[in-house]
């Protein structure tokens, strides 16, 4: 995929700088949604239901404080939801590509402007970002998915046979699903929430859009910027609520056409695996697309640039509180350079800050709720009595007004250590120092999870590079160099892994969109033969 093809930029960053028009403009909105409470409904076919199964949606760094309350989906609604997608998907399915591209291209618009400050900060104040991440996130990667998506589309739409001999026509029809795509969202990830269900919408299917219970705040701010964009109703459907109530009646449904996830492996894995138990009840094979958890690896050659190093270590570690499914969680540090890179890492990570969003001072805020705080807390407690390691950053955390984790940073002599092996989606980076060579280092980097998302190695010597590229092939479906391994950008760099880590259906890219459609082959012949026997059969 060449940079040259695609006419489509990405969406610029606005940065946010002190007395800096926009962030007056989104201080003031952060005050004014933190300073309300509101009901978010579930929405079928554009009209909002309300139940009495109520959850609600709080600060992570001000857990006490209330953003709203959401109704919750129950069987019933699911069904309303699922008659409602079929329904819309008579006329969705056949709406041209161009129709569709201009509802997302104004979805785009809307985002970039007038619903830029919404989005962002109802991803701060639900989500706990700071201001950078939520841009990044929640207004760039998601203009970004919406335009480039559409550029892919219609690329797509445009692949067409090369060879049409004379006397017929041979031609490609993309066509929709038959059934309905169950968009099961995380709650890290504004921008990732909305394309799960908007992809597949946009080549001409109908979804069901499960938001993640500690993310409803700002996807539903979402799902309204949607219809103010002009997606018809029932095209997306909007049901928050628990995983059992919704995602087992959408399973054991017929018209399941196809699933579009984000999150844990475990969740994926249960799902694949009831998807099994009833595949025989589905009139089409379920496409199964899935991003799922990893154990991302950072591993450094002696040659490397210390102070890059250091930056990529806590950046890629300790941006929005190592809840990235990308997040660097362990790191392999060379002996010969080890003294150096811990004395000027310790240095840097003393000095981040956590808090309130509001405060643009921090670096690190909260994390999303009081079960990851506990189960991330239970990991800190483990490295505090194992002789294996030694806490060097943090290890301390407080839930008494928000769920705050210190940037925490383990030294474990044992390469498969606890914590250098299961993913805790957390503040925590455990670092093995190695006399091994880069040979063994590598095989130890590639066998030490099940997982395959992201990694990346430094050096400044191409020969380690370029073994290091082929020792670690299948180890990291992104792979960075002499960077940290997160923030992919669409258009950029694809986003996906495989092994435990997904199907590698990179989004961002027409990789993923080409599982939303399925193409009939259609060949017309202008003169057809006129009798069965063909030339070799004559009599000599």
């Amino acid at each position: 995929m060449s940079n040259n093809t695609y006419k489509t930029k990405n969406e610029p960053i606005k940065g946010y700088l002190p007395n800096s028009d926009e962030k007056l403009s989104l201080k003031n909105r952060l005050k004014e949604m933190s300073s309300e409470v509101i009901e978010i409904p579930i929405i079928i076919n554009g009209k909002e239901i309300y139940t009495n199964d109520i959850g609600y949606s709080v600060m992570p760094h001000k857990h006490k404080h209330i953003l709203a309350k959401y109704h919750k989906a129950s069987i019933n609604e699911v069904n309303q939801a699922i008659d409602s997608s079929l329904e819309a998907w008579k006329t969705w399915s056949k709406t041209p590509i161009e129709t569709r591209i201009k509802i997302f291209d104004k979805a785009a618009q809307l985002l970039k402007t007038s619903w830029r400050d919404t989005i962002n900060a109802s991803t701060m104040l639900g989500q706990s970002k700071n201001v950078f991440q939520a841009e990044i996130d929640a207004a760039c990667e998601l203009i970004d998915f919406f335009n480039f998506n559409n550029e892919f589309a219609k690329n797509i739409y445009n692949n067409q046979p090369l060879i049409s001999p004379d006397g017929m026509h041979n031609s490609l029809a993309y066509r929709a699903l038959e059934g309905f795509v169950f968009a099961v969202a995380p709650f890290n990830f504004s921008s990732i929430a909305c394309n799960l269900p908007c992809s597949p919408a946009l080549m001409g299917n109908v979804t069901l859009w499960k938001p993640a219970s500690s993310s409803v705040f700002s996807s539903y701010y979402l799902m309204k910027l949607l219809q103010e964009a002009g997606l018809p109703n029932g095209v997306i459907n909007f049901l928050p609520g628990s995983g059992s109530s919704i995602g087992n009646p959408i399973i054991e449904n017929e018209n399941l056409a196809g699933v579009h996830f984000t999150g844990s492996t475990e969740v994926f894995q249960s799902m694949w695996n009831n998807i099994g138990k009833n595949i025989s009840k589905y009139k089409t094979y379920p496409r199964i697309v899935g991003e799922t958890g990893g154990k991302d690896f950072i591993l450094a050659h002696e040659s490397s640039n210390v102070d890059s190093l250091v930056t990529a270590c806590i950046r890629g570690a300790f941006e929005y509180q190592g809840q990235k499914c990308s997040a660097a969680s362990r790191a392999y540090i060379p002996k010969k350079i080890w003294k150096e890179f811990k004395l000027k890492y310790i240095k840097q990570v003393n000095t981040i800050k956590m808090g309130d969003v509001y405060d643009f001072s921090n670096f690190m805020n909260a994390v999303i709720d009081e079960n990851s705080f506990d189960r991330i807390s239970k990991y800190l407690d483990y490295a505090n009595t194992s002789e294996e390691c030694k806490i060097i950053t943090g290890g301390n955390y407080d839930k008494s007004i928000g769920f705050f984790i210190e940037p925490t940073t383990i030294v474990t002599t044992n390469k498969f250590f606890k914590t250098m092996c299961e993913e805790i989606f957390g503040p925590v980076l455990t670092i093995y120092i190695y006399d091994e060579s880069w040979e063994d280092i590598c095989k130890i980097v590639d066998s030490t999870s099940p997982y395959a998302l992201t990694g990346a190695i430094f050096s400044t010597d191409k020969k380690y590079i370029d073994s290091g590229k082929n020792l670690l092939e299948h180890s990291a479906g992104n792979f960075y160099i002499n960077d940290k391994p997160t923030g992919a950008v669409v258009g950029q760099q694809p986003f996906g892994g495989s092994r435990a880590s997904g199907t590698n259906d990179k989004a961002g890219s027409p990789l993923n969109l080409y599982r939303w459609v399925s193409v009939r082959t259609i060949k017309e012949t202008f003169d057809s033969p006129k009798e069965y026997k063909y030339p070799f059969m004559e009599q000599e």
